[in-house]
């Protein structure tokens, strides 16, 4: 009995992380219905939200669309993966050394000032259509957002803890190893999390304008069809995928987050 009254009070803030999205997607079901009922727009225009879902379960139910979600995904996670490879090393070297932060920073403010999808007709003259350049292009949405996160975490890592483990004998690889990449691992993974949803976006966008097979691929078709039901129904994948990636990733950062407070709490 004494140990039923705080499972109670921490069970409540999960079911309540799990029942609040549910109940705001019934509210926006809920809402779509209604203006699909009363506004008197067509089927073509606007479907409704059974129509959508039973074409949603169709697709699923069968074999032809999992090959475009195959790519789509291959194609996020390798831009994905690609970038946080270039961001992370340089997020430790901006860190690491006043002038590389001086000489680096400049200039990736300034690259924000482009939209990534400006580049993709120079991707395509420089590597190509297809694969290699719908990731690079995923890559290249990713690595701003991984960069200052990452950087965001290492500032961050209490300036005791490092002097205690320099006190202790570790320096360089072993500092960085040891205490301040495990205690800046949550803000990394904070910037994957919300650079993966950028890099299913790209992935998207990618397939629409430099080609590929992935479901901006199928987007093109069923738009070209009118087949706005279907595209319903793929926009719906893709907002599946991001959600499941991102709590995900979540749940891996939260646990980070346990472990950097076990780390960083001092012992007596």
């Amino acid at each position: 009995m004494a140990w039923s009254r705080p499972e109670v009070r921490m069970s409540r803030p999960r079911s309540r992380g799990l029942l609040a999205p549910l109940v705001l997607g019934a509210v926006l079901l809920v809402a779509w219905q209604l203006t699909v009922s009363f506004s008197g727009l067509p089927g073509f225009v606007l479907p409704g939200p059974g129509e959508v879902l039973a074409r949603l379960a169709g697709m699923l139910s069968g074999s032809t669309v999992w090959p475009y979600v195959g790519l789509t995904l291959a194609e996020a996670v390798g831009g994905c993966a690609l970038g946080a490879a270039v961001a992370l090393p340089l997020a430790v070297l901006v860190h690491r050394s006043s002038w590389a932060n001086a000489a680096i920073t400049p200039f990736l403010g300034a690259t924000q000032a482009i939209p990534a999808i400006a580049l993709a007709p120079l991707l395509v003259l420089w590597v190509g259509y297809g694969f290699t350049a719908i990731v690079t292009l995923c890559s290249l949405m990713v690595f701003f957002p991984i960069l200052i996160s990452s950087v965001v975490g290492l500032v961050h890592v209490p300036q005791e803890v490092v002097d205690a483990a320099r006190i202790d004998g570790a320096g360089g690889w072993d500092l960085l190893r040891h205490v301040e990449a495990p205690l800046a691992l949550p803000n990394v993974l904070a910037g994957i999390r919300n650079g993966f949803t950028l890099s299913i976006t790209g992935a998207v966008v990618g397939e629409m304008v430099m080609g590929g097979q992935g479901l901006g691929t199928l987007l093109t078709l069923q738009r070209d069809a009118v087949d706005t039901a279907g595209m319903f129904a793929v926009i719906g994948m893709l907002c599946a995928i991001a959600a499941t990636a991102y709590v995900l990733l979540q749940v891996v950062e939260r646990r980070s987050t346990i472990v950097a407070d076990v780390r960083d709490t001092p012992r007596g």
